[in-house]
């Protein structure tokens, strides 16, 4: 898994875009390690984040690029919530630090645009 895949210096769609990417990858580690459940999950929320973001760009008014942006934000957090029960579960044998540093920054990037 290429860790740092796009990430500098890109805009908060790049972003999300390249984090679903290094999501994809992790997921399919966990497959090939039969971990079926939180993966499927971690593959939904993460991927979540960048489809609202881009969602988002397109939004009709203000309330609704906010609405978009929020349920960017809470599938940020519920990616972050489901690396953290990988980690501290033992599900995988790696440190998932850097996503969950990512997913921190996409999570504040969002809420300031």
């Amino acid at each position: 898994m290429d860790k740092g895949k796009g990430m500098k210096k890109a805009n908060i769609p790049e972003r999300s875009f390249h984090f679903s990417i290094n999501i994809i990858e992790l997921y399919q580690l966990l497959i090939a390690g039969k971990e079926y459940i939180i993966s499927k999950q971690l593959l939904r929320s993460a991927t979540g984040i960048g489809a609202n973001v881009n969602e988002a760009s397109a939004a009709f008014s203000r309330r609704d690029f906010t609405y978009k942006m929020s349920v960017a934000s809470r599938s940020a957090i519920q990616t972050r919530y489901r690396l953290r029960i990988l980690e501290e579960g033992k599900l995988v044998s790696f440190d998932l630090s850097y996503y969950t540093e990512e997913i921190v920054n996409i999570i504040s990037t969002t809420s300031a645009m």
